[in-house]
């Protein structure tokens, strides 16, 4: 085990790329050839496959299923339930490794809450903020704020989490602006 590494007397973790301070609770399963970063929760029953990728500071709630070909850069939350699949045209006759699976990224700072489900393929933008229960089926924009089966942008979300009204202006004192369906800081003159 990795220096620094908290593992619960109930919890497995057979990788040997976890960083220091992160915490692997009941239940949950790190196989060999997982990479977890720095300072991570791993939370009761949360599985992560070899072969996937979590960056530092990132908490997995209970419950959710990592699989190989998986990339969770930094400052990530995934909320309980969620699922990533990893196969987009999956046969039970047909085994799969590697390169023959396709890949999924969530892009740093972004949220996924409870029982989201994220369809292969796809990449989820920096500061995204997908609501419960959603259906990811292709990428999502940064800073989008989403819901439903299947996802669909309602408006955009700002770095501290909360979604932004129609002036673009967080109760945070961060202001914003939309240029090509994309959000950008607006920069405020003195």
């Amino acid at each position: 085990m990795p220096e620094g590494v908290f593992v619960h007397g109930n919890g497995l973790c057979e990788s040997a790329s976890v960083g220091s301070g992160t915490r692997v609770w009941a239940f949950a399963h790190v196989l060999p050839g997982a990479v977890v970063g720095r300072d991570c929760n791993i939370c009761d029953g949360a599985y992560v496959e070899g072969g996937a990728v979590i960056g530092d500071r990132v908490t997995v709630k209970n419950q959710v299923m990592i699989f190989e070909g998986v990339t969770i850069e930094d400052d990530v939350f995934l909320g309980p339930g969620v699922i990533f699949t990893n196969d987009f045209s999956p046969r039970a006759f047909i085994k799969k490794h590697g390169a023959d699976l396709d890949t999924t990224t969530v892009r740093r700072g972004a949220t996924l809450g409870a029982g989201v489900v994220v369809v292969c393929r796809t990449t989820i933008g920096e500061y995204a903020f997908i609501g419960a229960g959603a259906v990811v089926t292709r990428d999502v924009p940064a800073h989008a704020f989403v819901v439903g089966n299947p996802a669909r942008v309602l408006g955009w979300a700002c770095e501290c989490g909360q979604r932004l009204p129609n002036d673009l202006t967080c109760s945070c004192g961060k202001s914003w602006m939309t240029s090509d369906g994309a959000l950008g800081r607006r920069e405020v003159s003195l």
